[in-house]
């Protein structure tokens, strides 16, 4: 029997209705996979592929079958906006066969919540750190709501699998299952994992099955993509000064923006109107000064305001109405946004995206192109990249365009290879054993310490923590009272523990700052970090707020609407960026070949810039002399493995070849004042790399490199460990100097 007819009729009936000719390859795949195995199963195809309905058919048709005596299914989303979107798509779905879909998260009536407590059944749908709430505050509950749990759906899988909140989910996974006494099938789904197989075991960590991973053969898919780079002052490198001439073969003849409008910012004006668009930034801080910048732009104009903004420092009305407005067919608007909406929401018929500079991963650059192209429209993005203009005397890498070579790398790896980041699964995890320790004991009440070690230890995730690491954190936590003995010798949470467990923000793992929330007379406008003084302005939501009181007691700021322009501070947000496209940006200097998406002032930058690596060498020697005693090494590596190699260099080599005044500018170069010759350089680089290196050398002497979110309450010995055989990049590291040899 084929899949189609082996689903159940009402979802025959909904695939009728909604006009479908055939099923895709890969709900065809996990059809076979979920009705004919018992296998888990990874979905990994483009946006807007059908894998929610790939994953839900067999699920949905396996129930109407026999209909689970509790929740039957849990889906989790790692953001609020993904599951309400979720939500109403699976509700349409279930309504004909009577199988109810629930959804908790923190915007989610206690009503409904209450519901499904009396009355556990059907699709729950569920963020992790809602999950990890009912696990610590509905202990009791677990048994009866999951006792016949039979799949785990986890979309956006990838953006899971790079830190701690991928570890967590698979933690609370695996509480739940031992809890409710059930083994669910697992099911992730993702457009973008960079490897396949890797991912597949994870998913699977603990269950005693299988994952299948079909293969779906991609299909030919046409790309619309331009890239364009601008001064923030001066001529451009083409010396092309009209925005409307910039891209006429996708665009048509369009009005000019504001004079003196900045030329980026100008660009987008212009080529957002009469469209629905995002525009995606890689912070809050740029999405709220260009949003503000913009809507400048309309009032200069004398044009009705036509963007939006979304970020997830915005209160939940602002980002509601932004997607509610988005989803509207009649609405042609501009939404400046960040990653809040670069995962699977839909919100309809998408013409074009904008990418203001590089995204720091191939990931997030097919994830954010993705949002476009649905509704038989091919995906079309725009990258748009600024630079200040380098001064005439500016030493030599502050001349190259690193985030232009960068989007290009980007792109390469994929139009060449379909390369994209593996997952990053071998940290130690010392912040989330913390966190998993403390949920543990606090819904669970008092524990002998080694049932808690039984408990925690064995999960999956922590398969790389020994006994004695785990032995040294609970005698630190005991001695800093975040957990304390009982008379009978058990562990129960300690006084500090209780300020930590008590607080909802303790459900996450992903680091936040110390917010405080916003307030123009009732209404809330979002959050922000550090409040300036009273008098003083701000930017939130696209508009500039002057600050008429400060609550510190209860981090509430009061505000009123004032024009003007400001920069947002909402905390620092650095990017990862993998070796493998600091290798391809290197080949982008190297190579003479032009690609078809770049636009005027990009193909003329990137001439200059090819010029200058060219008569430099900086692309065929690592280590280029600035003049006199100052030099600057380019080794090509990764985040991590430059940390590790700027580390090694600073520590292991840095007295032996004089150097002094060591600034990097990571990922991409370190300059240093160095007394050695080239010669001596890399002739004790190499001795240094031959010698056995134990990772916390490169730790600096009284140096604790709080990284996670937990690491403050943790001893400094464990924080100093997971930093160093965790974090650092030795091993590529050691390779890049074993290539200089």
């Amino acid at each position: 029997m084929n899949i189609f007819n082996r689903y159940a009729p009402f979802i025959r009936d909904f695939i009728y209705q909604n006009n479908w000719e055939s099923l895709r390859a890969i709900q065809v795949a996990a059809g076979d996979a979920v009705f004919n195995t018992d296998d888990n199963l990874l979905l990994s195809a483009s946006t807007a592929s059908g894998k929610t309905e790939a994953a839900f058919f067999p699920i949905l048709t396996l129930f109407t079958e026999d209909m689970p005596k509790s929740v039957g299914a849990v889906y989790i989303g790692p953001l609020k906006a993904l599951i309400n979107d979720q939500f109403q798509r699976l509700n349409d779905l279930c309504r004909e066969a009577d199988i109810p879909v629930w959804h908790w998260h923190g915007d989610v009536a206690q009503s409904r919540k209450k519901r499904l407590l009396e009355n556990p059944s059907g699709i729950l749908q569920i963020t992790p750190e809602s999950l990890e709430a009912l696990l610590l505050h509905k202990h009791a509950y677990i048994a009866r709501l999951f006792g016949d749990l039979r799949f785990i759906v986890i979309d956006e899988v990838h953006s899971l699998m790079r830190g701690d909140r991928g570890g967590q989910t698979l933690c609370l996974i695996e509480r739940l299952s031992k809890l409710a006494g059930v083994n669910p099938r697992r099911i992730g789904l993702s457009a973008t994992i960079g490897d396949l197989e890797s991912t597949g075991k994870f998913l699977s960590a603990g269950t005693g099955r299988k994952t299948a991973i079909p293969k779906i053969e991609a299909g030919g898919a046409r790309w619309r993509l331009s890239m364009e780079h601008f001064y923030v002052l001066g001529a451009q490198a083409a010396e092309e000064r009209e925005i409307q001439d910039a891209q006429p073969e996708l665009d048509g003849k369009t009005d000019t923006a504001p004079v003196n409008a900045d030329p980026a910012m100008g660009y987008i004006f212009e080529h957002t109107r009469g469209k629905k668009c995002l525009v995606f930034l890689n912070s809050r801080e740029e999405c709220e000064a260009a949003t503000t910048t913009l809507r400048q732009y309309c009032e200069i104009r004398h044009e009705p305001d036509r963007f939006l903004i979304h970020h997830g420092n915005l209160s939940t009305s602002y980002r509601e109405t932004a997607e509610a407005i988005m989803k509207d067919e009649e609405q042609f608007l501009t939404t400046v946004t960040t990653a809040t909406l670069e995962l699977g929401i839909d919100i309809g018929r998408l013409e074009r995206a904008f990418q203001v500079d590089a995204p720091f991963t191939v990931s997030s650059f097919l994830q954010r192109m993705g949002r476009t192209g649905r509704r038989d429209l091919p995906p079309e993005m725009w990258f748009v990249m600024q630079e200040e203009q380098p001064e005439a005397r500016a030493m030599l890498p502050v001349t190259v365009p690193w985030t232009l070579i960068q989007g290009i790398a980007l792109i390469q790896l994929y139009r060449e290879e379909r390369w994209v980041e593996p997952p990053k699964l071998d940290r130690l995890p010392f912040s989330l054993l913390y966190h998993q320790t403390m949920c543990t004991l606090a819904s669970c009440g008092e524990m002998s310490a080694a049932a808690l070690a039984s408990r925690v230890l064995s999960l999956s995730y922590f398969h790389r923590i020994t006994q004695e690491d785990y032995r040294l954190l609970l005698r630190h936590l005991v001695s800093t009272e975040q957990i304390q003995k009982t008379e009978e010798g058990g562990l129960i949470i300690g006084l500090a523990g209780e300020r930590q467990t008590s607080s909802f923000k303790f459900y996450a793992v992903f680091k936040e700052n110390e917010e405080y929330t916003v307030r123009n007379e009732s209404q809330e406008l979002g959050t922000i970090v550090m409040p300036p003084p009273v008098g003083e302005k701000i930017a939130l939501a696209g508009h500039v707020w002057i600050v008429e009181e400060v609550d510190h007691n209860r981090h509430l700021v009061y505000c009123s609407q004032v024009r003007g322009k400001v920069p947002a501070y909402f905390g620092q947000c650095p990017g990862d960026i993998h070796t493998r496209i600091l290798e391809r940006m290197r080949e982008v200097l190297r190579e003479n070949c032009s690609y078809p998406y770049l636009m005027k002032n990009a193909v003329a930058r990137l001439d200059e810039a090819r010029r200058t690596a060219r008569h430099s060498g900086m692309t065929e020697e690592p280590l280029i002399c600035l003049g006199g005693d100052m030099w600057c090494l380019f080794p090509w590596l990764g985040t991590y493995a430059f940390l590790a190699l700027e580390r090694f260099i600073k520590i292991k080599c840095g007295p032996a070849l004089g150097l002094s005044a060591l600034d990097s500018s990571r990922p991409y170069f370190l300059i240093f004042r160095m007394k050695a010759s080239k010669e001596e350089f890399f002739r004790l680089l190499g001795e240094m790399e031959k010698q056995p290196l134990d990772p916390m050398e490169l730790i600096y002497k009284g140096e604790v490199p709080l990284f996670e979110k937990y690491d403050e309450f943790l001893p400094q010995q464990l924080v100093r460990k997971g930093f160093a055989y965790g974090i650092l990049g030795i091993d590529e590291m050691r390779a890049r100097i074993r290539s200089w040899h």
